[in-house]
């Protein structure tokens, strides 16, 4: 029986993307089909390379082929990615495709930590990523990444001087702690630290990037509108811990992100420091500070919690040392995977589903 690529199209045109609702070839994901005999190969083009759901794709095609073609074809499933983005204003930051902040109402919840290895986790999974450090006044990104005594290079480019950002473990990292003494204190008004934040926007070279991590700092105050005002966020990352008094500082991120004036998409919700596991009892969960916070800030708002982060101490030690836990520890590498799969996935989904998002005009 001769097999032409009209009829593996057909049979393909039978799965269905869970996400977008739709089969395959018409959402033209399907590319480079090669036939040999009863051998097929083609490729799943994806909209992330941090896609949670390549397994069920390929053992869906598979299935399919199987039963509209031949039980006996031997099937070869590739993927690449290409990523999705609703930027059309590129005359800043021109190779970013999608702008995520990572934000928290109240400080001590971890919200750097997550950012670091949610970077390193996307990375890991194949995609472009910077990291913004936009705590001015509390940087900690040179710390997690163990770049402390390291300055960025700077290049000419026409009549601008552009900051190069280091780069660690797959991913391009700036901050303020780069360029000053770490004994010294920014003692900066509100106006001088988002005119620094702006500089680290307009004057970098980022290159292409698919995502670029916003750590922004607790609170909402004036970095979160310069961010809004200077750059079109894709949307944000709330992170929290499971405890009330954390609980009701997220809630006022999130209704900042959702102002009239500001519409920025939330992506989802992260519950850090969820529960403890010791190592001699690995089935056991303790939640030290309380359960299912996380969860109830998701439904109050209907976002989806992306993660429940374990409360493991490799993960202090990893931003202690320079290294972040989620290369080092199999549990935590596993957590930040999924986190980084489920946030890739929102972003995907949010661009099909949303119209981009504009730059904010906040009056005083």
């Amino acid at each position: 029986m001769s097999i032409s690529k009209e009829k593996i199209l057909k049979a393909l045109s039978h799965v269905e993307d869970p996400d977008f609702k739709q089969d395959l070839v018409t959402l033209k994901m399907i590319e480079n089909i090669r036939i040999e005999g009863q051998k097929l190969s083609f490729t799943i083009v994806l909209t992330t390379p941090a896609c949670p759901l390549k397994d069920q794709l390929r053992n869906d095609c598979i299935k399919a082929l199987h039963e509209r073609v031949s039980p006996d074809l031997e099937v070869e499933v590739e993927f690449s990615s290409r990523v999705t983005t609703l930027r059309q204003d590129l005359n800043l930051l021109p190779g970013v495709k999608n702008i995520i902040a990572v934000a928290s109402g109240k400080g001590g919840v971890g919200k750097s930590t997550v950012a670091a290895n949610l970077a390193v986790a996307l990375a890991q999974d194949g995609a472009r990523v910077g990291l913004l450090d936009a705590d001015i006044y509390g940087p900690s990104l040179p710390t997690m990444f163990g770049i402390k005594s390291e300055r960025p290079q700077v290049k000419q480019s026409g009549d601008k001087h552009l900051i190069i950002p280091i780069e660690r473990y797959g991913v391009k990292l700036l901050s303020i702690g780069l360029l000053i003494d770490e004994m010294q204190a920014v003692v900066w008004r509100g106006p001088m630290a988002s005119s620094a934040l702006r500089q680290f926007v307009t004057d970098v070279d980022w290159g292409e990037l698919d995502y670029l991590i916003l750590d922004l700092p607790p609170g909402t105050g004036d970095i979160h509108l310069t961010v809004v005002q200077t750059m079109p966020v894709t949307g944000a990352l709330i992170v929290t811990t499971p405890q009330e008094v954390a609980m009701a500082d997220a809630r006022k991120g999130v209704a900042m992100f959702k102002m009239a004036q500001i519409k920025v998409p939330i992506l989802g919700v992260v519950e850090n420091m969820s529960y403890f596991t010791p190592p001699e009892l690995p089935d056991k969960k303790y939640h030290l500070f309380g359960k299912g916070g996380g969860e109830k800030l998701a439904e109050q708002f209907d976002i989806p919690l992306l993660a429940e982060l374990p409360l493991v101490e490799s993960i202090r030690e990893g931003g202690d040392s320079g290294m972040p836990a989620s290369l080092q520890n199999e549990e935590v590498e596993l957590a930040f995977q999924d986190l980084a799969r489920n946030l890739a996935r929102q972003v995907s989904l949010r661009n099909a589903n949303q119209e981009a998002t504009k730059t904010v005009e906040v009056s005083n």
